[in-house]
């Protein structure tokens, strides 16, 4: 994991990949609570039996808004920033979900840093955010993640 004292500091590594997160287990039963949560129960999601059916690969999938949900967690595992205020997310330009993500799969979180600038309130960082699916060709998820780390 890559630490910082301040966020400014993280300037230095402008262009380069930060690192990437640990695994995450995607099973059905955070699948049915994000549904619960959000009321996006279409079936690809929730209905095991019809996806078995119906569904290529028989199984439900992850919702892509889940899988952004997941990208602040993952984060920490990345990076740290130990003497700061407020991390406020800007939010997500050039969002795509650009594959499925089967139930029993496993995805991470790979960050590239685009930038790390002066802001009169802090730093205002920009990352490339790939939610990475284990075993394919190409990420879940990728976005470009907007976030103001306030000073101290």
């Amino acid at each position: 994991m890559l630490t910082v004292d301040t966020a400014g500091e993280l300037a230095a590594y402008t262009g380069q990949p930060l690192g990437r997160s640990g695994w995450v287990d995607i099973n059905q039963a955070a699948i049915d609570d994000f549904a619960r949560l959000t009321g996006d129960d279409h079936w690809i999601h929730v209905d095991v039996e019809r996806a078995a059916r119906e569904m290529p690969g028989g199984r439900t999938i992850a919702h892509g808004l889940y899988l952004v949900s997941l990208m602040p967690r993952l984060q920490r595992d990345i990076y740290a920033v130990t003497n700061r205020g407020r991390g406020l997310n800007y939010g997500y330009d050039r969002l795509r979900f650009v594959a499925p993500v089967p139930v029993g799969s496993r995805v991470r979180l790979a960050l590239t840093l685009i930038e790390a600038e002066p802001h009169p309130r802090g730093t205002r960082i920009v990352t490339e955010a790939a939610m990475e699916l284990e075993a394919a060709e190409k990420p879940a998820v990728v976005a470009r993640h907007i976030l103001l780390i306030e000073n101290p």
